[in-house]
């Protein structure tokens, strides 16, 4: 997808996870503004004019930093917020519920920023690490993927979490459903995971959430796990597999 004429001088990434790729691409300058929620790399991101949060983006500071580019996410901000920005923008939306997505992402990005080469070897660099890690016998375990509290919610079929699950040789117990749905503590008792997964983003379980919950259904086991391996689907991508393959052999 070709926006611009010429690699971009000013660009707002207002989606994390490609913020970072960004960075990693070897882009420093050309990054003008970020979200709230935008946190590697610590050290560069930290210097950047912040624009609020994914889904509550300050326009009007957005319109001040005047960029030639603006990255964002189908699910990840709100579609009105870009509609309106797309009016004034070249804009490029992503929209990624699979490794395959990603990495063409990946490449799609290096190429609109200039740096198309560096996008190659990161998105082959990543398919190789997957590559060996589905070449490993999987667990087959089944796992419940929570991402909030009160009310209980899960990654469930159709979402990068649980293509991540299914890389790392795991079965998500909620496949069947689709998307993020609200779950009670009956219906995940009555899938009897192996495995319940509480992960550190968007909720932030502690370890006296695991416990917790741990009491209520002994007979899975409850581990507190990195959101951003299963769900940052840009550069990170890089750490998921030896991750995914850490939580296998426990």
């Amino acid at each position: 997808m070709n926006l611009l004429p010429q690699p971009p001088r000013r660009i707002v990434s207002v989606v994390p996870s490609q913020t970072e790729l960004l960075f990693d691409l070897g882009l420093d300058q050309e990054i003008v503004g970020v979200t709230k929620f935008c946190i590697h790399p610590a050290d560069q991101v930290k210097s950047r004019t912040r624009v609020g949060g994914t889904k509550t983006l300050n326009l009007g500071r957005i319109h001040a930093l005047k960029p030639d580019l603006i990255l964002a996410n189908k699910e990840e901000n709100t579609r009105e917020q870009i509609e309106e920005l797309q009016r004034h923008y070249p804009v490029h939306v992503t929209d990624i519920a699979t490794l395959s997505d990603a990495l063409l992402m990946i490449r799609t990005v290096g190429g609109l920023v200039g740096r198309a080469g560096e996008g190659e070897v990161l998105a082959d660099s990543i398919r190789q690490k997957f590559d060996s890690l589905l070449s490993e016998p999987a667990s087959g375990q089944t796992v419940a993927y929570l991402i909030w509290r009160k009310p209980w919610m899960v990654a469930a079929g159709r979402t990068f979490i649980d293509a991540m699950l299914t890389a790392g040789g795991f079965r998500n117990a909620f496949s069947s459903r689709e998307r993020y749905p609200e779950i009670s503590e009956a219906e995940l008792q009555a899938v009897r995971p192996d495995l319940i997964f509480l992960s550190s983003e968007p909720y932030p379980f502690q370890e006296y959430h695991r416990a917790e919950l741990q009491a209520h259904i002994p007979d899975a086991r409850v581990i507190l796990v990195d959101g951003e391996l299963f769900s940052w689907y840009g550069s990170r991508l890089m750490k998921t597999p030896d991750y995914l393959r850490s939580l296998r052999i426990r």
